[in-house]
């Protein structure tokens, strides 16, 4: 016969014999903040003090994440959330027109209808970033290759177009998306397992520098040129290895960013000039990638 179980002394609170307000006194206790399990406890997560262990975290749960699915490097590609697809842009064009038509003298119409105009043309560039997904999609032995992979920043936009790409051509692709005070969703082609949500832009920036073989800018605003000029500082400095930075749209980032003029105040070298490289394409762009490794004896595959 085993042994009759009894409770260990913790196993219930002191009797009620021995202290009348015992029951009162622990569920007291156990209701103080301080008794939460720590990983229980929103409000010491959540405490300045604690932030290192959140960055750790924001970093490690991604990275556990791609290392399970086998990538080894990453094609990122940044580039306006606002561009949108053709038919859409020329759906809202016609909108704000007929809006306009009722209200010609409204300053603010008139001035969201030179802006739908302006995105009609760009939208070329939804179509191009679509079209760079699926040639990364397809460069690998299958869709079961997860070497090099897409990797954007998982929004809409120029994001959703590259991800889209890679989606038609059944290869995986990564969306690092940002936790923001509005509600944001991610676009609908990122491969579901490999879809993350940050807190800390930093810690979301190290992720797509860190496996990085190529950087492909498409126009954008803030966050475009923010990540953008950091990679071109990362590149300048040393901080990082040296990638093909590829700005897709001569039209645009000459116009955007004068170089050139940067270069004549003196305020960067000549030589930072080549740290970037311009494509008017897709197609060009890809393959100046796959050179520029080829070059170098650093093949993707």
């Amino acid at each position: 016969m085993g042994r009759k179980k009894r409770n260990l002394p913790w196993q219930k609170p002191k009797p009620t014999s021995e202290e009348p307000k015992a029951l009162e006194m622990v569920e007291r206790i156990k209701k103080s903040p301080s008794y939460r399990l720590a990983i229980e406890d929103s409000d010491f997560l959540e405490s300045d003090e604690a932030r290192g262990v959140r960055l750790e975290l924001d970093y490690m749960k991604a990275e556990l994440q791609i290392k399970r699915y086998g990538i080894e490097h990453t094609i990122v590609v940044f580039g306006s959330a606002r561009i949108i697809e053709h038919k859409t842009a020329l759906k809202r064009l016609q909108e704000i027109q007929q809006l306009v038509d009722k209200n010609p003298q409204d300053r603010q119409l008139l001035r969201e209808l030179y802006i739908a105009e302006r995105m009609v043309g760009k939208s070329i560039y939804y179509e191009d970033a679509r079209h760079f997904g699926q040639l990364v999609g397809k460069s690998g032995k299958g869709k079961d290759d997860n070497r090099v992979i897409l990797m954007t920043g998982g929004g809409p936009g120029i994001m959703e177009a590259a991800n889209r790409g890679a989606y038609e051509v059944g290869a995986k692709s990564i969306g690092l998306n940002i936790h923001l005070p509005h509600e944001q969703f991610p676009n609908p082609y990122i491969t579901p397992e490999l879809c993350f949500q940050f807190h800390y832009f930093a810690i979301r920036k190290m992720h797509f520098l860190q496996r990085a073989k190529a950087l492909v800018i498409y126009p954008g605003g803030f966050g475009t040129f923010d990540e953008l000029f950091e990679t071109l500082t990362l590149i300048q400095t040393g901080k990082t290895d040296d990638i093909p930075v590829v700005l897709v749209g001569k039209s645009y980032w000459g116009k955007a960013i004068d170089f050139e003029f940067l270069k004549d105040e003196g305020v960067i070298a000549p030589e930072d000039l080549e740290i970037f490289h311009y494509a008017d394409n897709a197609k060009e762009a890809w393959e100046y990638i796959l050179s520029w490794h080829k070059k170098r004896k650093k093949p993707l595959y």
